[in-house]
Parts: C-alpha cells; sequence; structure tokens
C-alpha cells in the first residue's frame, strides 16, 4: 500500500473552530459564534501560558551592555528569563561566557549598593504587567560587553480565522479538544465534564512529549565504615 510521503498536517482556526463546535454537537452560523470561539482560543493560549515553559517559545536574545546601566528590558513577548550569561569578547576575537546567578526580588533587594559596578555575576527578573525587566548585579563598567540569555515568549494570539496555532502539530488534539470544553462552559453545559476530561488527557500527552531528552548520570554514592 502507497503512503502519502508527506508529514505537513495542520488545521488553520476556522477548522479548529468547526472541529471544536461539532463536539459540542452545535455548527457555527453567526459572526458572533465565529468571535466568540477566537475568544476562547485566546483565552485557551493564555491559560497554556500558566503550565509551564513550551519548549518551542524558547528563544535565545543577546543584549549589548553600558557602562553604569543597571535595567534591561526583554523582548515585548517575553514571559520570563530562564537563565543568562555574561559575554566577553577577548582580544583575539573568541567569547568568553560566564554563568549569570539568577536570584529573587528579596535577595536583589537586600543587594546594599546596586549601583556598584563591574562585572555582572547575579541577575533579577521582575515580571511587570507590560515587559520582563532584567537586573544586573553588579552594574556593568564597560560597553564592549553583552548579556546573552534564553527567555519564554507568549504563544501568539489567533489572529485571522486562516491563520494556524502557534504551537507544535503534537499540540493540535488539545486545541481541539481545550476549544471544545470552553465553549461547552457556554453552549453544552451537559457535556462539559466529559470535553474537560478529553483536554486535559490529551494536553498532559502534548506537555509529557514537550521535554527535553538528555542523557541521566547516576553516581552510587561511597559510604566508609
Amino acid at each position: 500500500m502507497a503512503t502519502s510521503g508527506t508529514t505537513n498536517f495542520d488545521l488553520s482556526f476556522d477548522r479548529i473552530i468547526e472541529r471544536a463546535y461539532a463536539r459540542c454537537g452545535k455548527s457555527v452560523r453567526t459572526g458572533y459564534e465565529l468571535a466568540a470561539a477566537r475568544d476562547n482560543l485566546n483565552l485557551l493560549f493564555s491559560e497554556w501560558g500558566n503550565r509551564g515553559v513550551h519548549l518551542w517559545k524558547i528563544q535565545n536574545q543577546t543584549t549589548n551592555l553600558t557602562a553604569g546601566t543597571t535595567t534591561y528590558t526583554a523582548p515585548s513577548d517575553a514571559s520570563d528569563i530562564l537563565e543568562a550569561v555574561f559575554r566577553q569578547t577577548n582580544n583575539d576575537g573568541t567569547t568568553t561566557d560566564t554563568t549569570l546567578t539568577k536570584i529573587s526580588r528579596s535577595q536583589y533587594e537586600a543587594l546594599p549598593n546596586k549601583a556598584d559596578q563591574g562585572r555582572p555575576s547575579q541577575y533579577y527578573v521582575r515580571r511587570n504587567l507590560a515587559n520582563v525587566e532584567i537586573n544586573l548585579y553588579q552594574t556593568p563598567d564597560t560597553t564592549d560587553t553583552q548579556i546573552n540569555y534564553y527567555y519564554v515568549g507568549r504563544i501568539e494570539d489567533v489572529g485571522a480565522y486562516t491563520n494556524t496555532p502557534d504551537a507544535p502539530y503534537r499540540f493540535l488534539p488539545a486545541t481541539v479538544s481545550g476549544l471544545a470544553y470552553y465553549l461547552s462552559q457556554e453552549i453544552a453545559p451537559d457535556r462539559m465534564q466529559m470535553l474537560s476530561q478529553v483536554y486535559e488527557t490529551e494536553l498532559n500527552r502534548a506537555l509529557n512529549e514537550d521535554t527535553q531528552r538528555v542523557s541521566v548520570h547516576i553516581v552510587p554514592m561511597r559510604s566508609y565504615i
């Protein structure tokens, strides 16, 4: 038997909405119903932001440092900073990265002189309503250095109905079932419990798959008598 030879299956939002309404025992007939589905999809993606770190949304960013400047703003789509290094260029043109330690608000507040200049070794992330700020300690004392960091980006909004989700194909089942569950709270309360169970099952499967696969080294503890 012949196979398709393709692996590019995807669903646009209008088709996702059709499938979700069908699971609620309904069909899309009005512009209001389309708009309601789009709102619920955006709410769904916002809720996914509370489900942990999504690997496909981890982005890398390099920011030039300025002597005497402590605070730097992450890209507008950033939700949190995962890890960072202080990067400097050597005389031979190579670069050297030094790990920065992420500290809490309380630890940063306890620093006696936050404007003290030198080579940064720590950073505090302030997650504001409109942006994410990176506060370095010590404050950089030179402008020919950088910080390189990985941040978690927000899942993109729905936008046009012909768009496709800002998520891997593995999350398509959870997108459809999640929208169906959200819609059921408004139009099919009798199916809400069943659709909730399906949604949680499919989302957990996708989240469990969306992990890093790395080598694990187990070293036995040596005991002395």
